[in-house]
């Protein structure tokens, strides 16, 4: 079944996709830490497969503690937003799940398609 999603669901899902590209954009720019600290070393056997060994970290700074709060906020309200709009009431209970990816995937690749993939 295919589900017709008003225009101001799909901008608030563009937004939405917008806002969450931002985010992971700016915390894979920031130090690994918030808060200052010094370099360390997992130890052996430790099983992640990330870097055994991390540098010191400055931490970050105020303005950018205040960016990334700024946008989860942002990214909390549009997804309030989406899943409060009227349209859902208007999908019955069991065609939601397939009417939510639809409007997921509603954009196309190049607004955001397939974003937890590539985020990981």
């Amino acid at each position: 079944m295919t589900f017709e999603c008003p225009d101001d669901l799909l901008k608030l899902q563009q937004d939405l996709n917008t806002v969450r590209s931002d985010l992971d954009t700016l915390i894979r720019s920031l130090p690994y830490s918030t808060e200052p600290a010094d370099a360390w070393q997992r130890p052996d056997g430790y099983w992640l497969s990330t870097s055994p060994s991390f540098p010191d970290s400055p931490g970050w700074e105020e303005e950018e503690q205040e960016q990334v709060v700024m946008l989860r906020e942002k990214e909390r309200d549009l997804a309030a937003k989406i899943v409060t709009h009227r349209f859902w009431s208007e999908v019955t209970g069991p065609q939601r799940p397939d009417a939510r990816s639809q409007l997921k995937h509603a954009l196309g690749a190049e607004h955001g398609e397939n974003q937890e993939t590539e985020a990981a």
